[in-house]
């Protein structure tokens, strides 16, 4: 698991964190300098199994921003032009599934201007694959912001974080969107004013993990309700659904580990109300 001290605004939850964090660089990733558009890379902020994250200087206007490129590494592997292509033309199928949604993704987001939503200033097509610029926040997500308070959060505390993150949600649900991953390792506390900000919508990620079954990938036990285990009408994802991963994320960070996983609540409920 990657240290989560340090994250930003698009950065995935696989990876490494910290533009200092080139070290561990794959070679799926581009190098230092490499100009993207108006965007020129000056470091690596986190790569995970569907995406890369960049440190990147805006040239127009001056300014550092996170840059997210789709690069599913089981599926894709980089040219020596610097290009992303599929493997094989098995993946193919799943590959551009995944590119839609990264695109989809990228649109809904641009449509909100919440400050505890990640911003997308703009995003593009090209090099074989999909682009999306957010801003670069620097802060540490609530996960290791609980490990650093080394005890349960207070009232006020827990307030603060969960108050601005439902209002954000509220946004969400009214324009009819879901987020689907709400987990302490998807929330970023930012470190000018501690606002939180959710993170890693991770449509990609679902679409190819619900293309290849793997389960695994796209749930967090403990905080995927048991409707996003089914694929029955009467089962049906919506707003309760990021409800629920949000109060498994206030039982969390009150007791320092995450409820029983639905599943297993269906079974047997032991948890202690």
């Amino acid at each position: 698991m990657d240290d989560d001290r340090t994250r930003v605004i698009g950065a995935t939850p696989e990876g490494p964190a910290g533009p200092s964090a080139a070290a561990g660089r794959s070679s799926n990733t581009l190098p230092n300098g490499t100009l993207i558009a108006e965007f020129e890379l000056v470091g690596l902020v986190g790569e995970g199994g569907f995406g890369i994250v960049y440190l990147a200087h805006d040239r127009s206007l001056n300014r550092r921003v996170a840059l997210k490129e789709y690069m599913p590494s089981a599926l894709a592997s980089r040219t020596l032009a610097g290009d992303v292509d599929v493997k094989s033309e098995r993946y193919r199928e799943t590959f551009e599934a995944g590119l839609r949604s990264f695109v989809t993704e990228a649109q809904i987001l641009a449509r909100f201007d919440h400050p505890s939503m990640v911003k997308v200033y703009r995003f593009w097509q090209e090099r074989g694959t999909a682009y999306m610029v957010m801003p670069y926040y620097p802060g540490m997500t609530l996960k290791a912001a609980l490990s650093e308070l080394g005890a349960a959060p207070d009232e006020p505390w827990l307030r603060r974080m969960l108050e601005p993150i439902l209002d954000a949600l509220q946004c969400l649900h009214d324009a009819h969107y879901l987020h689907r991953d709400i987990a302490p390792d998807n929330i970023l506390l930012l470190d000018t004013d501690r606002r939180p900000v959710l993170l890693d919508f991770g449509a990609s990620r679902r679409v190819i993990g619900e293309a290849t079954q793997a389960l695994t990938v796209i749930l967090k036990p403990g905080y995927a309700p048991i409707e996003q285990y089914a694929e029955i009408p009467e089962m049906q994802q919506g707003p309760w659904t990021d409800v629920y991963a949000l109060a498994a994320v206030a039982y969390y960070s009150i007791c320092g580990k995450a409820p029983p996983p639905s599943v297993s609540r269906i079974v047997n409920d032991s948890l202690v109300r």
